[in-house]
């Protein structure tokens, strides 16, 4: 029974004119695209006199051990994993931080490479609803120069 309707499954596959292919003719592709989460963020230079302003909040996105080496002063450090959003609750306690400092801009930075850290963690951050988000251009390279970790 199996043998069959795989036959007739090959016959009627066959004599449609639309029927699907039994050998593909391009290779398949294997990586699954992620979805970006997303949100607006502006490009901010890294010279900018708003990078130092009293109502500006600094996130550091690149790794802990960079952070430790080298970072801006008032600097809240949360590290971007390309694999995985920020968890709600450190995004919580984000937003908690930003409100009470009274900020009404948040500047993020990160490893400035291409992807860079800081613009996709910029990103992920104004998606799930923080507002008034930057990124530095060139990330931490552009802030400290060949300095950087």
């Amino acid at each position: 029974m199996a043998v069959t309707a795989t036959v007739a499954a090959l016959i009627f596959n066959a004599a449609r004119s639309d029927g699907l292919p039994l050998i593909a003719r391009t290779p398949y592709q294997i990586l699954a695209p992620c979805p970006e989460p997303g949100g607006p963020v502006q490009p901010l230079p890294a010279d900018s006199p708003e990078l130092i302003g009293e109502r500006t909040f600094l996130v550091d996105a690149r790794p802990a051990d960079e952070f430790d080496s080298r970072h801006l002063p008032e600097a809240v450090h949360l590290p971007y994993d390309w694999l995985d959003p920020v968890p709600d609750l450190r995004l919580q306690e984000l937003a908690e931080a930003i409100a009470a400092s009274g900020a009404t801009k948040v500047v993020v930075y990160g490893d400035g490479s291409r992807p860079d850290s800081g613009e996709h963690l910029g990103r992920e951050i104004s998606g799930r609803g923080i507002k008034n988000v930057f990124f530095i251009e060139g990330g931490a390279p552009a802030l400290f120069g060949s300095e950087a970790p």
